[in-house]
């Protein structure tokens, strides 16, 4: 017989958030908002809060567990707003702050934990501080920020070698002739977290949202916030192909740790639990173990699954370190493939039909490990990465800063479709602040439901099969299992449950592992065999 792509429904949509107890977020499914693209109440083109608050239901509906809200705060949006110039406001293009304080409490209401970005290794070049330190170049204020006395003679070159993530030099030079550190933008100076005033400042910036209600952090460059002593040049180029390779001066230093335990005992003393969840590259999967030891983050972003080609033998070394690295000190581990930084997985693995075909079984592998899975909001559509916007529309700056040869951050934010068959597709009542594909009509939210075939279909019996078999997700039901198989196939067993993932491009008949009871494509089986499509997944019952 032909088994169908989804499954009967097997549990209520808020039965893991009301039971999950203590340690929700070991198995959570967290979904990842670029607000400005999510969903626009005003008609302004852009994304806000009351926007994402009118579509939580769908999220709801999903079966996620929690929203991960990327940057709302007051910012010139150099970056996306990723460059605050007030933490502790919500900046007019989103709203303000009762609509966060309503966006939660509405979360709240739908069985749905809330998760914010803080931006701890740098500000707004518009932030108060800084601007403080560029009036005076005697205050202490500077002091805040890392400015130094050039190179060379009259100190016109660079203090180090360091090189900025989005291209060119980390350093900018100030008319009294200082430079200051930014590894990202200009616009983005790099804080000093030796100097107390900026720890005090965080530990506010944090109860300030906690206190409204958040149940965490998202820690943007958890890795960052320390600097090498001397900060010693790196005597090599292209140096951000680098990061999360080879250790680097400006990244992943010791020191981080101290911030981050700091931070958790602040989190240990709200009800809840909070959570914070560290943004860090690391050049081993060890070193990354280390933001997520009992005292430190709750969780940290396994990027090494998202960097994974769709080969099995290197998806397969991939899941055992990241499994044995985050065991060794007793946390989950994460699992992502797309977010708001990075060329979407569809487009990733081909595009087309069979890059299509692959995210949904990536999808369903991700779904089946233990531990915690991000989505990016547009990957339950099976979106793909937008490559031909027009130069003079993208806001990336990487994409600015390196003369076009990098950056396509813009293609993977394009605003979501919700329904109709014309851009912008319910976004809102007008525009986008990024044009949509004229194409995107049956990708849409409303095109999709009710469809068993579509790929938000799958994700949502995904979302509750991984609710309802304790197999699923649960880094606390049991051991991940290999089993022998075939060049090109993944075949492991948790308790009651077994995944096959077949990655070559034609059919395999391998024998039945048990009850098929989800696939990425229909697998044909007469209980004792089963023919697995190509670039398949498919979950079974034991």
């Amino acid at each position: 017989m032909t088994h169908e792509l989804t499954a009967p429904r097997l549990a209520s949509a808020s039965s893991k958030v009301t039971a999950s107890g203590g340690g929700w977020w070991r198995d959570a499914v967290i979904y990842q908002v670029y607000v400005r693209s999510f969903a626009d109440s005003d008609g302004d083109g852009i994304g806000d809060l009351q926007g994402v608050r009118a579509r939580l239901p769908h999220l709801a509906r999903l079966g996620v567990d929690a929203v991960w809200l990327t940057p709302f705060y007051v910012s010139p949006q150099a970056d996306g707003g990723y460059d605050v110039a007030d933490y502790r406001a919500v900046d007019p293009l989103f709203g303000d702050l009762s609509d966060a304080d309503e966006l939660v409490r509405s979360a709240h209401a739908l069985g749905l934990r809330v998760i914010v970005d803080v931006v701890p290794n740098h500000t707004s070049e518009r932030h108060p501080w800084f601007r403080e330190a560029l009036a005076d170049p005697a205050a202490g204020a500077r002091d805040r920020y890392h400015f130094r006395p050039g190179r060379g003679p009259g100190g016109e070159l660079p203090p180090n070698d360091w090189e900025s993530v989005f291209g060119g030099p980390a350093w900018s030079r100030t008319p009294d002739g200082a430079w200051y550190l930014h590894l990202f933008a200009p616009e983005q100076p790099d804080l000093n977290w030796e100097n107390p005033e900026v720890a005090e400042e965080f530990s506010s910036v944090l109860r300030f949202w906690l206190d409204l209600g958040v149940d965490g952090f998202r820690i943007d460059v958890a890795h960052g916030m320390v600097k090498a002593p001397g900060m010693p040049d790196i005597g090599r180029g292209a140096q951000a192909t680098l990061i999360g390779t080879e250790p680097l001066p400006f990244f992943d230093q010791d020191g981080v740790h101290a911030i981050h335990r700091s931070w958790r005992r602040l989190l240990d003393s709200y009800e809840g639990p909070r959570i914070g969840v560290a943004e860090a590259w690391a050049p081993t999967s060890e070193r990354l173990a280390l933001y997520v030891r009992p005292d430190e983050m709750h969780q940290a972003f396994n990027f090494r699954f998202l960097n994974c080609p769709w080969d099995t033998s290197a998806m397969r070394t991939v899941i055992d370190e990241s499994l044995a690295a985050t065991a060794s000190v007793g946390a989950p581990t994460t699992w992502v493939l797309s977010n708001h930084d990075v060329v979407r997985h569809v487009t990733r693995y081909g595009g087309g039909a069979q890059g299509l075909a692959r995210a949904r079984a990536a999808a369903l592998l991700m779904l089946a490990l233990p531990g915690s899975a991000y989505l990016y909001q547009g990957e339950e559509l099976g979106l793909p990465e937008v490559a031909d916007l027009p130069d003079d529309l993208r806001q990336d700056p990487a994409f600015l800063r390196s003369a076009g040869q990098d950056g396509l951050r813009d293609g993977c934010r394009i605003p979501l479709p919700w329904s109709g068959e014309r851009p912008p597709y319910g976004f809102g009542p007008a525009g986008s602040w990024l044009p949509q594909p004229a194409d995107w009509g049956p990708l849409s939210v409303a095109a999709q439901t009710g469809d068993p075939h579509s790929t938000l279909e799958l994700y949502r019996a995904a979302l509750e099969l991984r609710r309802a078999l304790p197999g699923l997700g649960s880094p606390d039901a049991g051991p991940l299992t290999w089993l022998p198989a075939p060049e090109g196939v993944l075949l492991f067993t948790r308790p009651g449950f077994a995944c096959t993932l077949n990655s070559r491009s034609e059919p395999l008949e391998l024998p039945a592992p048990g009850r098929p009871v989800l696939s990425s494509a229909p697998v044909e089986t007469d209980g004792r065999t089963v023919l697995l499509p190509p670039d398949s997944c498919t979950w079974w019952a034991l």
